[in-house]
């Protein structure tokens, strides 16, 4: 029988039918989609890799309907492979690298020490602490005034469902609004920007160059809700997840409490344990072979990133949580072209967080059991309460 992703068993635990999957076949046909599925490491890593293999973006139809959608994923670098995807990523690299991510460590820390001590005796993890400040990270990175920037999460959430096997009309038409709102947002603080440069992202995407190649508009937008969308959601989902599985192993919650040097290798394991994006879809531009199953030409494979990360081909007793697993190869930041270009500071803002939490959390407990998003692709809790 093939997975269900949309069976609440398999939403509140998804890893023994990714099991039984894995075991079956490193690729097998999952006929309710019409996709093949990459369950094994192996699988998994060459469906990312795979230059046969890509995104390749079609614009959804009817056009005049879906202009506001289309408009920010053609234009960005995850829906493209090279040479489009190259340039892209290389102008978006650079702005980076103007020291973005170091600049912005000790506001993280001090951000997540402040949500930590303000949270109170008990609290929601994701609102109180996950989503402000994921919500603040990535506002300062681009460089969104602080008035504004209730409006980021709304946004977000609602573009993010469009990604989900299965949508609702409703859901469909919200991520529409958010696309076009967030747009027009952007457009006129980019256009600021650019009269008034700032140290932040956005004004560096504005000004950044190579040779005499830049961003056009609609590249600028398309990159700058690409980088909130993918950073600020999987940076909630890795922490609430992260959070859940470390409360629920109380024996290594007390090795960390007790070593905090394992803190880096503790957020690695937070993400290969519960990983924040489940599936990862790519389409074959011919004939491909992967782990010995022929994709043909026009296939969609997926590749289940939750499968991949507990192969006992790759990590032993892959079902338990080790804080200090090392070596760690998961694909949890995704793996070749598309390797995550904000891992760094996806990286800083996880740590940050679970180092708050042990300072001014010691007791740290669920006090309700997580209530679970009912998605699959991305995998995340709406609610964790926590006794500090």
């Amino acid at each position: 029988m093939p997975i269900d992703f949309e069976d609440p068993d398999v939403i509140r635990d998804p890893y023994p039918a990714l099991a039984k999957l894995r075991e079956q076949a490193p690729v097998s046909r999952h006929e309710p989609t019409g996709m093949w599925l990459a369950a094994s490491h192996a699988a998994a890593d060459a469906v990312l890799r795979d230059r046969r293999v890509g995104r390749f973006w079609t614009d959804r139809e009817p056009a005049e309907v879906w202009e506001p959608f289309n408009l920010l994923h053609r234009n960005q670098m995850m829906e493209n492979e090279p040479p489009d995807h190259t340039r892209l990523r290389s102008l978006v690299a650079k702005a980076f690298a103007r020291g973005h991510v170091e600049r912005l460590r000790p506001a993280v820390a001090a951000e997540a020490t402040r949500l930590v001590q303000e949270a109170g005796p008990e609290f929601d993890l994701l609102t109180a602490v996950a989503e402000p400040l994921a919500v603040t990270v990535i506002a300062e990175l681009l460089g969104v005034p602080r008035p504004d920037r209730h409006l980021l999460r709304p946004w977000s959430a609602a573009i993010v469902r469009m990604y989900e096997v299965s949508r609702t009309p409703e859901k469909e038409a919200a991520a529409r609004t958010a696309c076009r709102e967030f747009a027009d947002y952007l457009r006129d603080l980019a256009a600021e920007r650019a009269a008034n440069p700032r140290d932040d992202l956005i004004s560096h995407l504005v000004a950044v160059r190579d040779g005499t190649d830049r961003l056009d508009a609609d590249e600028l937008l398309a990159s700058a809700i690409l980088l909130l969308n993918a950073g600020h959601e999987a940076s909630v989902n890795a922490l609430g997840g992260g959070v859940v599985a470390l409360v629920r192993h109380p024996a290594q919650l007390e090795r960390l409490q007790q070593d905090r040097a394992l803190v880096p290798t503790a957020a690695e394991e937070m993400i290969r344990y519960d990983p924040p994006l489940h599936l990862f879809v790519r389409t074959a531009a011919t004939d491909t072979e992967i782990s010995g199953t022929t994709i043909p030409a026009g296939g969609q494979i997926a590749a289940l990133l939750g499968a991949a990360n507990r192969d006992p081909a790759v990590f032993r007793e892959p079902d338990t949580f080790d804080i200090a697993r090392d070596p760690n190869p998961h694909l949890g930041f995704g793996a070749g072209l598309h390797f995550c270009l904000g891992a760094p500071l996806a990286r800083i803002e996880l740590q940050a967080a679970l180092a708050a939490l042990l300072d001014h959390a010691p007791h740290l407990e669920l006090t309700a059991d997580p209530i679970h998003r009912p998605t699959f692709v991305l995998r995340a809790f709406t609610e964790v309460r926590l006794r500090a």
